[in-house]
């Protein structure tokens, strides 16, 4: 998967092999990822951070839709980001989340930055600073240097009421286009979708919207609303099939980062600059087991660390976890994004199969050690 991205005088590109779920690539700069499918007519399958998407627009959606007074609305909260680097010129875009000139935007898109211009729909620019980044989750907020009063904080949306197939809207720089906006529908919910920097210490694991709206480069950080005009995820990442030249073709598949994600980050970079994350503590594996006559895929336990909210449950190695507060978890990559979108303190039911039967159990989530 590749983030959505603007063009940088020198590209970096990332890969990472999926078996079994949805990969997404990303790190400082353009990335993309792998997935392979069973049929073997379809070749490799590369997901862009910079959101080289599918163009086209659903009529049969766009027609239930007042998208001209959603992009009025919206476009005033929406900003074009200019960074500059050591690695050359990038672009990208972002939210306006308050009045006091916090803007969100994705960590990829500000990596590296020594300098941040921001400019608004109306063509005014300001310097920018960074407040905090996340690469686990590409985060990012910015600061706006001596924000102007009439700021519009974009409106935001929990997620709890997104459902498949719901009409859309990406707005956003894509190839610096300021104010572009494009529509599609919510293709699929709790998609995982992991990247992996060349400098982070751990891949980016989303617990993604996956959307048919037409993303592309310059469109990473910006907002994925309803027909409302509400924020429901943060443009991340994109698909596209590879032709083996490094270059890559659109297939109308782009990620976001949902809301829950996003507010639990966001406030934690806005008040101290950095982020914990939910931590379970066991090692895992893709694994399957049986379970009244049938085969249920899921993250196999493969160690438990001690002292962990695993521990402290009776979590055993062997153990295959196959539901997260009744959500399906089909591969360990899966309940990797779950819970990675929650955040620490959370409590979370378990469905554990163990010698043929699931049973539930509640554990409550704390913050990774390293992170205190």
């Amino acid at each position: 998967m590749t983030y959505p991205q603007g063009v940088r005088s020198r590209s970096r590109w990332l890969d990472i092999t999926a078996v079994g779920v949805l990969s997404a690539l990303m790190a400082s700069g353009g990335t993309y990822a792998v997935m392979n499918f069973d049929d073997p007519g379809v070749g490799p399958v590369v997901v862009e951070a910079d959101g080289s998407m599918n163009t086209a627009t659903p009529a049969s959606y766009t027609s239930s839709s007042d998208w001209d007074g959603v992009a009025a609305n919206v476009s005033p909260s929406v900003v074009s980001i200019d960074v500059a680097s050591e690695q050359g010129a990038g672009a990208g875009s972002g939210v306006i989340w308050n009045d006091e000139g916090h803007v969100v935007t994705n960590a990829h898109v500000i990596a590296g930055a020594t300098e941040v211009a921001i400019t608004l729909a109306d063509g005014r620019t300001y310097a920018a600073a960074v407040t905090g980044e996340d690469e686990s989750t590409d985060l990012a907020v910015l600061q706006i240097t001596d924000p102007p009063a009439d700021l519009r904080p974009i409106e935001t949306n929990d997620g709890t009421d997104i459902a498949v197939g719901a009409p859309v809207m990406a707005i956003g720089n894509p190839l610096g286009l300021s104010g572009t906006v494009t529509t599609g529908i919510v293709s699929a919910l709790d998609r995982p979708v992991s990247t992996q920097s060349a400098s982070a210490n751990s891949a980016t694991v989303t617990n993604a919207i996956q959307t048919s709206a037409a993303i592309n480069p310059g469109n990473s950080g910006g907002a994925l609303v309803n027909n409302d005009g509400e924020l429901i995820g943060i443009n991340s990442a994109i698909a596209s099939l590879s032709d083996g030249s490094g270059q890559s073709g659109s297939i109308g598949i782009g990620f976001a980062i949902p809301m829950r994600s996003v507010n639990s980050i966001v406030d934690q970079l806005i008040e101290t600059g950095t982020a914990e994350h939910a931590f379970l503590g066991v090692g895992l594996n893709d694994a399957s087991s049986q379970v009244e006559g049938a085969t249920l895929s899921g993250a196999g336990v493969t160690s438990v660390e001690p002292g962990t909210p695993a521990e402290s449950v009776g979590l055993q190695k062997g153990d295959v976890i196959v539901r997260i507060d009744g959500e399906r978890v089909g591969s360990a990559e899966s309940l990797v994004a779950q819970v990675r979108e929650r955040s620490t303190g959370d409590e979370a039911e378990l469905g554990v199969i163990r010698d043929g039967e699931e049973d539930a159990y509640t554990v409550t989530l704390d913050a990774r050690p390293d992170e205190g």
